[in-house]
């Protein structure tokens, strides 16, 4: 925060007390006025999120006797009962000067001596971070759908158990009646520094694990953390066309964010069951179709099935040989693109196992008319060769 921002504010309004309002007085209006902005209890609300910081910012210099008394020196020197400089239409500039640039002076000059006091309450050389909105976590779970919901696509309820703002405090990590205070480590911020020699970088502050607060009588249901495990059930729409084992992403139905940050994303893992008659190979259907040795020897036109929709009619060609397969276009499975793809048919010839003496001969006939071709001659051929 600037100096100008700095003397501009008026922490005992902010708060609602008097300037001679004691300590117990601006402890009372504190917790009162952030046990109803906390963005834990306001989720999603920026203008609460951003009232809430004024409280604790505020709350953090009065709550702080010596910093108190330099913040009412600075105000009664150049706040609005203070002197000016001629032309000065307020505090943030004196004749056309910025109170920045004042208070930037030598250290044996006013302006010097105003800075270092300045930085003493703040304790940042005039700068203050805000603690930053945190993210949710990911969470993962699974279900199982039928064959046809895979293909056609469903909503599922999923249960769901988690972290989420804890129902007791309403997230504040403070016992009923009380409430959180600024982190005197970090000031609110949540973030503390390490320092390597030659440089320092930014971790989490360990005293209030970066939350930017603390509490001094904890919530017994969250132990102090503001988080508590919760269940909640959320309907899921999973699309068609999903394959077995595929991990579908739902944003924002993840874990709740902190301090006003978004909430995390929801990956759900889908079993799907196997069919009775289909199968499935990428987006094609699969189904394997019973065929007499007349209709592979002579040819036919047989009815197959199709998933959730009317038989269709497949030619088979005289001489058909048991594997071989067919296609049936836009029998598959739906695409993103909203292309279908197939049904691939695959013929398994019959053998007769039961006979009676008309049709064995028959059979011996056909042996005895066929008797000069050897389907096993080229093959006796080249294994000898």
């Amino acid at each position: 925060m600037s100096t100008k921002d700095f003397l501009e504010k008026d922490y005992y309004k902010t708060l609602g007390v008097a300037k001679g309002a004691s300590a117990d007085e601006i402890k009372k209006s504190y917790r009162k006025l952030a046990r109803k902005y906390h963005p834990d209890a306001n989720e999603g609300d920026a203008r609460a999120e951003a009232r809430f910081k004024e409280i604790s910012e505020a709350y953090t210099v009065l709550s702080d006797e010596k910093r108190r008394k330099e913040y009412d020196e600075a105000r009664s020197l150049f706040g609005s009962g203070g002197p000016r400089m001629p032309g000065s239409g307020g505090t943030s500039g004196y004749g056309g000067f910025d109170l920045g640039d004042l208070f930037g002076g030598t250290t044996g000059s006013a302006g010097g001596r105003l800075g270092d006091l300045f930085s003493g309450v703040f304790n940042r050389g005039g700068t203050t971070q805000q603690a930053r909105p945190r993210r949710g976590a990911d969470v993962e779970t699974e279900t199982s759908l039928s064959f046809g919901d895979a293909i056609e696509g469903a909503t599922v309820s999923l249960r769901l158990t988690g972290e989420g703002p804890c129902k007791v405090c309403m997230g504040t990590g403070a016992k009923a009646g009380t409430v959180p205070k600024v982190c005197p480590t970090c000031e609110g911020t949540g973030q503390g520094s390490r320092n390597l020699g030659s440089f320092a970088f930014s971790e989490p502050c360990k005293t209030c694990r970066g939350r930017g607060l603390v509490v001094d009588d904890p919530c017994p249901t969250c132990s102090g953390s503001g988080r508590a495990m919760s269940t909640r059930t959320i309907q899921a729409r999973i699309p068609a066309g999903v394959a077995d084992g595929q991990r579908i992403k739902i944003a924002g139905k993840g874990a709740s964010g902190e301090r006003g940050g978004p909430a995390g994303d929801l990956y759900v893992r889908v079993h799907v069951e196997p069919h009775k008659v289909f199968g499935r190979n990428g987006h094609n259907l699969t189904l394997t179709v019973p065929l007499t040795f007349s209709e592979a020897a002579l040819g036919a036109e047989i009815k197959v099935p199709t998933h959730h929709g009317m038989p269709v009619s497949l030619r088979i060609p005289a001489g058909t040989p048991s594997g071989r397969t067919f296609r049936v276009r836009g029998k598959g499975v739906r695409r993103k693109d909203g292309t279908t793809g197939d049904l691939l048919v695959t013929v398994d010839v019959q053998v007769p196992t039961d006979l009676n003496a008309k049709a064995k001969s028959a059979l011996e006939e056909f042996r005895d008319a066929t008797a000069g071709s050897d389907p096993r001659g080229d093959l006796l051929r080249q294994a000898s060769a």
